[in-house]
């Protein structure tokens, strides 16, 4: 059995990390607040831009521009995000193991020199630098300042690189942030867009609140309902537009829009989710952490009264013998 001194010594540890836990715990919940900001900036635009466009596809559906054309795959470059720090629970860990999924599974169609991966965030990095993936760049910047002027000169190059048949299909693999408690991990098709799919896709999200409890979710999904039903109710606005000077001119200006849209939302989204993770992975170590003091507090008291009852019964029998 320890001694006093080390149980005392190891209380004075846990006390230590505990209060280093708790305090990650209260900054992640303040980017994480700043996060939720951020995306709630972003939703004004990506509703109009999505209201336009899906205007143009009721009135011309046989509109088409080079980014939404699909080609034979030869070449494929993968977007992927996750963080320049850890301590964020399987964040990392399942970015990297869905990105090997996707390397893996496109290599044997057509094999692993012709993926390109390009790294939002340091951990996805150096883990493709490790097994020698064709890396494009280093990205890592841009995940602790998001700001749409990098996602624009990203998207701008995989654009002209697709436009030029250098590569023939791009996804992207991040977190989608759905709440503090639920981030679902994605792999979707960047280019060539298929606006129809894109336009229709998740866009659900609990922006209101930064607990990560079973009851949060269930607030979301209750509330979630209810406003799908409220857009269901609306009546849909009549945009009778007059294009000019054609519909696919307009589109091509759209598009690009569109495309600097997903890859921006994308890069909120898995940052989001970052600070998500890591402020429940340092919730649930300082309850652990707590868990611990409590027994360690419990032994150390079950060993002070210990030694004290030895202490008594040595002084009783000092006393008898005499």
């Amino acid at each position: 059995m320890p001694s006093l001194k080390e149980i005392k010594g190891r209380i004075a540890s846990v006390n230590s990390t505990r209060k280093i836990t708790s305090a990650m715990k209260m900054v992640a919940s303040s980017k994480l607040h700043h996060a939720q900001v951020a995306i709630q900036n972003m939703l004004p635009y990506e509703t109009m831009l999505e209201h336009i466009l899906k205007s143009f596809l009721a009135a011309e559906a046989e509109a088409q521009t080079i980014y939404d054309q699909e080609r034979p795959v030869k070449r494929v470059a993968l977007v992927v995000f996750s963080s320049n720090s850890s301590l964020c629970g399987g964040f990392n860990a399942n970015v990297i193991k869905a990105m090997q999924h996707a390397v893996q599974s496109l290599s044997e169609e057509i094999g692993a020199e012709n993926i390109d991966i390009y790294p939002m965030g340091r951990k996805v990095y150096e883990k493709a630098q490790k097994l020698g993936y064709n890396v494009k760049g280093d990205w890592s910047a841009t995940v602790d300042k998001p700001n749409v002027h990098d996602c624009i000169e990203l998207a701008i190059e995989l654009a002209t690189r697709f436009a030029d048949g250098e590569v023939d299909k791009v996804e992207l693999i991040y977190h989608h942030f759905k709440s503090a408690g639920s981030q679902v991990l994605t792999s979707k098709t960047f280019l060539p867009i298929d606006l129809e799919s894109e336009l229709q896709r998740d866009h659900d999200r609990d922006l209101t609140t930064i607990i990560a409890t079973k009851k949060a979710q269930d607030y979301l999904k209750k509330h979630g309902r209810k406003r799908k039903a409220e857009t269901d109710e609306v009546a849909p606005l009549n945009d009778n537009f007059i294009v000019e000077p054609d519909m696919n001119t307009v589109l091509m200006q759209l598009m690009p829009k569109m495309a600097h849209l997903m890859l921006y939302t994308a890069l909120l989204d898995s940052v989001a989710s970052e600070h998500a993770a890591r402020m429940v992975a340092m919730q649930t170590a300082t309850d652990n952490a707590d868990e611990l003091l409590r027994q360690l507090n419990l032994q150390y008291n079950k060993s002070r009264q210990q030694a004290i009852t030895s202490e008594l019964l040595d002084i009783v029998g000092g006393s008898v013998n005499n």
